[in-house]
């Protein structure tokens, strides 16, 4: 029978629809602004760098190592984490993952040399390890898999809306406290930067809900409506133990092509305000300014995309079309680093592509796995696939220390990007198109 569409709802799906959009308004928005300061926390180093490299006299491939060091301490904590969200539950692991960090993060303020700033980044990742993987698993327990897309692109938005507004932020701390009580513009910006944080995780313990049937805020039909939507989707699922999701072969597929887009991401969110500045920029809040518009394109580009993905039921072209715009847009870029506009104009072509993934890949993986398999297995792809968070920006400090140019670079990710787009689409899609 056909689903029925927005234009001839029945009653029975336009009261879904209702409770639905209840569900949205409720615990999106909020997530979405744990996740800002998340994102913020973990790539304010890059605004930092700008600073912070001569103070400590890092040379291009040690700040490569110490940004993507965050990574390895995400990779080995990251399933642990979300294994004990799933135990001790949502409200209760994310609140203690967002203080950790914003502990952790503050701490930077204090860093006085290279050791002491690759420790740290080591720590904030397995202080943030869990936190993305666990709202995704969070997301299902909450939105059938042809709503998710629409709403992991909603809180994935986070990111751009961190570039948006914490660069020019980063940007404008830094200018305006540097020499404050003897600091630097670079320490002060960690230390403000990490309260938020702080105050957020705070709040957690008291807003979220562990799954639906704690949710005071919905009536029992409500409740029933939400779970019989789940109930529904999750039928086809593989509802395994911890280690069915490491032996099934889709989940290490899943591995690769989230490795190759993050390739991209985190070239953009670690290197954005270097790029910029490499175009001849030299005020902070200028570049800051600058930094933002890329984000700008990425934010539209990942709802629209999002949106037509649930309204279609499709998967791999909808991931397949932004992933090869971002490979573009670095291709571009590459050539055009001698003109702060034409980078601009590449850069968001870049980003609108590569951010755009991310919401959508995780529609591949959540529509085949549940239960216990799916706290481990969207973990592993998560952990594995950050790795690249580790490769990416080492690999880009290397390649400026070795050439002295950001093109070989842009190139390099433009290749992971294709290659991403060419895994996704040896996926099955009567599995991911749901």
């Amino acid at each position: 029978m056909p689903t029925p569409t927005a234009t001839a709802e029945t009653p029975d799906l336009a009261r879904e629809n209702a409770v639905f959009r209840k569900v949205v308004l409720r615990i999106v928005p909020f997530l979405i602004l744990c996740y800002v300061f998340s994102y913020l926390d973990r790539v304010n180093v890059g605004f930092a760098k700008l600073q912070m490299s001569d103070d400590l006299g890092l040379s291009e491939a040690a700040y490569g190592l110490g940004a993507g060091l965050f990574f390895i301490g995400y990779f080995i904590f990251e399933v642990p984490s979300n294994l004990m969200l799933q135990r001790v539950g949502a409200r209760t692991w994310i609140a203690r993952i967002m203080i950790t960090w914003g502990l952790v993060s503050g701490a930077f303020s204090f860093v006085t040399n290279e050791t002491t700033f690759y420790a740290l980044r080591f720590l904030l990742g397995a202080a943030e390890a869990g936190f993305y993987p666990g709202v995704i698993l969070y997301c299902t327990y909450w939105f059938p898999s042809h709503r998710r897309a629409r709403v992991i692109a909603m809180f994935m938005s986070a990111i751009p809306v961190a570039g948006i507004f914490g660069n020019p932020l980063s940007g404008w701390i830094m200018d305006s406290f540097d020499g404050v009580s003897g600091w630097h513009g670079w320490q002060w910006m960690f230390m403000l930067e990490a309260i938020p944080a702080l105050l957020i995780g705070v709040a957690t313990l008291f807003y979220l809900d562990n799954g639906v049937r704690s949710a005071t805020w919905l009536s029992e039909e409500e409740k029933d409506i939400v779970e019989a939507a789940i109930a529904k989707d999750t039928a086809h699922q593989k509802h395994g133990r911890v280690w069915d999701g490491f032996r099934d072969p889709k989940v290490w597929l899943m591995c690769l092509i989230y490795f190759y887009f993050v390739m991209g991401q985190y070239a953009l969110t670690f290197w954005m305000p270097t790029f910029v500045k490499s175009t001849g920029i030299d005020d902070n809040l200028t570049i800051g300014v600058l930094s933002a518009v890329p984000f700008v394109a990425a934010l539209i580009a990942m709802n629209l995309f999002g949106r037509s993905a649930d309204k279609r039921r499709e998967r791999r072209w909808h991931l397949v079309v932004p992933s090869l715009m971002g490979a573009l847009g670095f291709s571009l870029a590459a050539g055009w680093s001698g003109s702060t506009v034409l980078s601009l104009i590449a850069l968001s072509f870049a980003a609108a592509g590569v951010l755009t993934c991310a919401p959508l890949f995780w529609s591949l993986p959540t529509a085949f796995l549940g239960g216990t398999a799916a706290a481990a297995g969207l973990a592993l792809i998560n952990s594995v696939g950050n790795l690249a968070g580790f490769v990416s920006p080492y690999m880009i400090g290397g390649l400026k220390d070795a050439t002295g140019s950001t093109s070989i670079p842009m190139y390099v990710l433009a290749l992971s990007l294709v290659i991403g787009a060419v895994a996704v689409l040896t996926t099955k899609k009567d599995v991911v198109n749901r």
